[in-house]
């Protein structure tokens, strides 16, 4: 055996076991998928747990989808996404947030694959990132993949439910730091940045140089009385197209096309040569026919969306009203996302708790620690399904903290 082949047999440097790097090693598996594993093979579980809806596809994005592969889309398609999705989504853009030319507008496999195709264009090795939180734990891993480092400035909760203390973020955001990363309308909390908020810092983040990657896949599930439009605010409605913001979001929320696997970030012109790069090493091209199904959905879907954004609000209240009546529950509406995120007595270590649920009482939420140690003491309940299925959910909640002594 040659001394190469020893190397490989032994390990990426030679010795020891064949591992994945260290940066991957490190990374922090999901508590949301432990819980549902969890919950595999046991009957009658009410899943509340992943960020999805209990409902399927429209039916007229499915036959665009369905005509789409009978007319043969099944081919390569351009690196940034077929012409036709990508005017459609400038015109989509343009109409919420004003002009935004195709060139500004890239598809991509997902929008998490979105939020990784970001990073990889900004971030690298020993860098620095700042990201708000309680958050979906993706955007804290990303950069760490990347070998960056992320620092994190905590959301806080009191009577007005989840707010963010401006000051300290922009203290966090020093020179030298080279990406803030934030989420608003926001997983798990549903907390939406103001216009006010998002002001502020992107002029911190001028005067710095600093990047913006704003993961806005929510921004249609919005519901304050006081919306300006039909949208929650928007790091586009403020900056010019090619400063240092990049707006990524996903078929997946507004349209229940969460399988589809289809996302869009809106970013710099100059930038996109380089992010065609990157597509072509990640996935080459999103699906064809998938993207057909995109653009019927972005220029048919509206009365849609709007209908759904209303069924939401509706089962926010429904649910918050019933949770409401347990004692020890404390939780409050919030202006945006699919979700409340509350806290309930044995939330202490929420990991435990979410998997005594699913064992002993059918109901699976996602625990609070799975969104950072900022989210410890809490649970996230995805509330975009049927009334009847949340007031199942919580009648068992109900028996579960009694049967614990709680009422």
């Amino acid at each position: 055996m040659s001394e190469a082949e020893g190397a490989v047999i032994g390990g990426a440097h030679g010795t020891g076991a064949p591992n994945a790097r260290d940066a991957v090693r490190a990374l922090r598996p999901s508590q949301i998928r432990e819980v549902a594993n969890a919950g595999f093979g046991i009957a009658d579980v009410l899943p509340f747990w992943f960020g999805e809806s209990d409902r399927v596809t429209p039916e007229f994005i499915r036959d665009a989808a369905s005509r789409a592969l009978t007319d043969g889309a099944t081919f390569y398609t351009h690196n940034l996404g077929i012409a036709p999705l990508r005017e459609a989504l400038s015109r989509y853009v343009s109409a919420l947030h004003g002009a935004t030319a195709p060139a500004h507008v890239a598809v991509t496999s997902a929008g998490v694959n979105a939020l990784m195709l970001a990073a990889q264009l900004v971030v690298g090795a020993g860098d620095r990132v700042v990201a708000v939180t309680p958050l979906w734990p993706n955007l804290v891993e990303i950069p760490k993949i990347l070998g960056a480092s992320v620092d994190t400035v905590s959301l806080t909760y009191g009577p007005r439910g989840w707010t963010l203390d401006l000051d300290r973020l922009l203290a966090a955001l020093t020179p030298g730091t080279r990406m803030l990363m934030i989420n608003s309308p926001n997983n798990p909390t549903g907390w939406t940045m103001t216009r006010d908020q998002q002001r502020a810092v992107l002029e911190h983040c001028r005067r710095h140089g600093i990047w913006i990657v704003a993961d806005e896949v929510y921004e249609r599930l919005y519901y304050s009385d006081d919306a300006p439009g039909r949208t929650a605010p928007s790091f586009l409605d403020l900056a010019a197209r090619d400063e240092r913001v990049i707006s990524v979001n996903s078929f997946s929320k507004a349209w229940l096309m969460t399988g589809w696997r289809l996302g869009w970030l809106v970013a710099p012109a100059q930038l996109m040569d380089d992010l065609g790069k990157l597509v072509e090493y990640n996935t080459s091209c999103a699906p064809s026919f998938v993207q057909q199904a995109g653009i019927v959905a972005v220029e048919e879907g509206e009365r849609f969306t709007q209908a759904l954004v209303a069924d939401l609000r509706a089962s926010r209240d429904h649910l918050v009203k019933a949770l409401q009546t347990i004692d020890g529950v404390d939780v409050r509406a919030p202006d945006g996302a699919m979700y409340l995120f509350f806290s309930l007595p044995g939330a202490r270590d929420s990991l435990v708790l979410c998997k005594s649920l699913v064992r002993d009482a059918g109901l699976g939420l996602a625990p609070g620690s799975a969104f950072g140690p900022e989210g410890e003491g809490f649970v996230r309940w995805c509330y975009a399904c049927d009334p009847a299925r949340l007031d199942a959910g919580v009648e068992r909640l109900r028996r579960f903290l009694a049967a614990r002594g709680v009422e």
